[in-house]
């Protein structure tokens, strides 16, 4: 069993055995038949990964680590908030008719700011600091901008990561107020990995530690059946991570420059119920 496994497994159980449920509660979200869609939900749930030793990819069930590299990307390299630039359709439902999810996610990390070193977005900012100030404090990025909330088609759920180098290890907090633990769980959880991965090797760096904080980590109640068949599942080794060592800048990362070897998984869960 790998440790991602394992960690997964003991937040669902948790959330599903002390977790509070909205049911009966005024709620936002809502099923396509328009039933409400609660929740059974923690607050304030923290799991460490330490990706010197393994991968995080969940072995109950496969993740699509290619895709989510790719959204990665989108919002991280490309600063992009327009669907045409992603290689899915995972964004679809919140985009307009020129495919813009307005001043979200990428456009965010794109905006430029006038930092002491000069002007700069925020992506360009944390690999200078890393670079030339690696020590810092205030080395962090963040998306939750109350400015341009109005003009945003969703608000940021994974919303900041601060940076922190022990040494000549990077490591990193990714702060999310809200979560769909079966749905996004650990595909942030790779993501954010594999960004830490990007990001020690361009800097010359070891990889470190993840911490994923979240604020609200919930369950839908339509999902609770499907998470307890997913967690009684026999888990595997986790894979071998491969990330091609010839990229030292951050900005010549592609989607085939990333690989998971040995991965082994149990069935994909299809179909998966989404509240909007």
């Amino acid at each position: 069993m790998s440790k991602a496994d394992q960690l997964f497994v003991t937040m669902c159980q948790d959330i599903i055995e002390n977790g509070f449920s909205t049911e009966g509660q005024k709620v936002r979200p809502h099923w396509p038949d328009g039933t409400p869609a609660h929740t059974i939900k923690n607050f304030g749930v923290v799991n460490r990964y330490n990706l010197q030793e393994e991968f995080p990819a969940l072995t109950l069930r496969p993740t699509a680590i290619k895709l989510a590299f790719d959204e990665l990307l989108w919002i991280w390299q490309k600063k992009s908030n327009n669907v045409h630039d992603l290689n899915s359709h995972i964004w679809d439902e919140w985009a307009d008719e020129d495919g813009s999810i307005g001043k979200a996610y990428g456009y965010q990390l794109g905006k430029k700011y006038t930092f002491k070193q000069g002007e700069m977005d925020q992506v360009d900012n944390v690999l200078w600091q890393l670079k030339n100030d690696r020590y810092s404090r205030r080395i962090l990025t963040n998306m939750y901008n109350f400015d341009d909330l109005s003009e945003m088609n969703l608000e940021p759920c994974a919303y900041s990561v601060t940076f922190n180098v022990k040494g000549d290890t990077l490591n990193a907090i990714l702060n999310q107020r809200s979560q769909d633990i079966l749905t996004a769980n650990n595909w942030n959880v790779v993501q954010y990995s594999v960004l830490l991965h990007m990001l020690a090797q361009v800097c010359d760096m070891e990889v470190g530690e993840l911490v994923h904080v979240i604020a609200d980590a919930h369950i839908y109640d339509r999902h609770v059946p499907i998470i307890k068949e997913l967690i009684s599942r026999t888990p595997y080794p986790a894979p071998k991570f491969w990330l091609n060592p010839e990229i030292k800048d951050f900005y010549q990362f592609t989607r085939n420059d990333v690989r998971a070897d040995d991965y082994v998984t149990g069935e994909q869960i299809k179909d998966i119920p989404i509240a909007i």
